[in-house]
């Protein structure tokens, strides 16, 4: 079996997979922003592509030369948000030995993209207002603010209308980020584009990790498409993932996917590994939908306490695509105890950003 193709990634709006009628109007809206400076707010379901989107956008436009300079909101301590978007000087508070330049300095003369904006907390809600209107920042602990040139664009997987209402959000920053507004589909709302966007993934996996190019049979096109994807392109890239490493053939059937044959109310056929037909077949096949963790390693022995919680957190933390918030919410533990203990176990959150890990993804609409 041959490997996939070679070769750059694509780039602007050919990242951006699907012929279908709900996406190419989010394609040439977006077109259309990409033509001008107009703030963005990219709306719609985690995995569903808003950071696709925003790169898109970004490297059609008149500042693609310039920087894309991606910050989710949801994985900076509430503490640490302000120094992250603005900028501090030395001393400015315990532990800034050095000044550091904020995101907003980083992305001037380019695009600066604000993922998970709903998660940011009052004080920095009326500082990035400032920004926005002023087009410059205030550094922590500086005596001067500092002017910046940025493109922003915006994406919340949460209705900022409602945290509007609800006082949590202010009225006047969000008309600031939904000039240009975009509400991409669900998956579920576009089944004809899976087959291409299916295959743009295979092709993917294949150039990046060197993994043999594998095929759908006609069998697994429909049971993917019967499938409503509540991770949408995420859980698709992550279900194709795990089957490609799986499997041992050339082609990709339904056997490779039992999460999907369960969801069809039938009964999963065995992995054709037997080594894999025991009681650890949960851990080694679960996906979001299905989040096994195994107590006994691959010693046989029962695994330490510290080895499952950082698991059920990092399991947690891919489930949120890093989103701090929801995390510590799902966990039952506050924020901060979230956080601390990510430093502890030294887990990586920057790629479980929505759509981190389809970067080079020509795939759809995915943080």
């Amino acid at each position: 079996t041959g490997t996939g193709p070679v070769g750059d990634p694509p780039r602007g709006f050919a990242r951006i997979i699907g012929a279908s009628a709900p996406i190419e109007a989010m394609r040439r809206l977006a077109r259309k922003a990409a033509s001008s400076s107009i703030p963005v707010l990219i709306e719609g379901e985690s995995g569903v592509g808003k950071e696709l989107f925003a790169r898109a956008i970004h490297e059609t436009s008149a500042r693609a030369d310039g920087p894309f300079v991606v910050v989710n909101c949801g994985a900076i301590p509430e503490n640490l948000v302000e120094a992250v978007l603005f900028g501090h000087e030395k001393g400015a508070f315990t532990d800034a030995r050095t000044a550091r330049a904020g995101k907003f300095q980083e992305a001037s003369g380019g695009t600066l993209f604000l993922d998970e904006v709903g998660e940011l907390p009052a004080a920095a809600q009326v500082k990035l207002l400032r920004a926005l209107q002023e087009g410059e920042v205030d550094p922590i602990g500086a005596r001067q603010p500092v002017k910046v040139d940025i493109r922003l664009i915006s994406a919340t997987n949460r209705s900022l209308d409602a945290l509007v209402a609800e006082g949590i959000f202010r009225q006047d920053l969000y008309y600031r980020l939904a000039v240009f507004p975009l509400r991409l589909p669900p998956l579920r709302a576009r089944r004809e584009d899976i087959a291409p966007i299916a295959e743009a993934i295979l092709d993917t996996l294949a150039r990046r990790e060197g993994l043999a190019r594998k095929r759908l049979d006609d069998e697994t096109l429909r049971l993917l498409q019967a499938h409503d994807w509540p991770g949408n392109v995420r859980q698709l890239h992550n279900l194709l993932f795990r089957a490609v490493v799986l499997s041992e053939g050339e082609e990709l059937t339904p056997r490779d996917f039992p999460e999907l044959l369960r969801d069809d109310g039938t009964t999963p056929a065995l992995p054709s590994d037997p080594a894999l037909a025991s009681d650890d077949v949960g851990a080694a096949s679960g996906t979001f939908g299905t989040t096994t963790i195994s107590l006994i390693g691959g010693d046989g022995r029962v695994r330490n306490l510290r080895d499952l919680e950082r698991e059920i957190i990092a399991r947690a933390l891919a489930l949120t695509e890093g989103c701090m918030s929801e995390t510590a919410r799902l966990l039952g533990i506050g924020r901060s105890t979230l956080y601390r203990k990510i430093l502890q176990y030294d887990i990586d959150t920057t790629s479980m950003r929505a759509g981190e890990g389809m970067r080079d993804s020509p795939d759809t609409s995915g943080s």
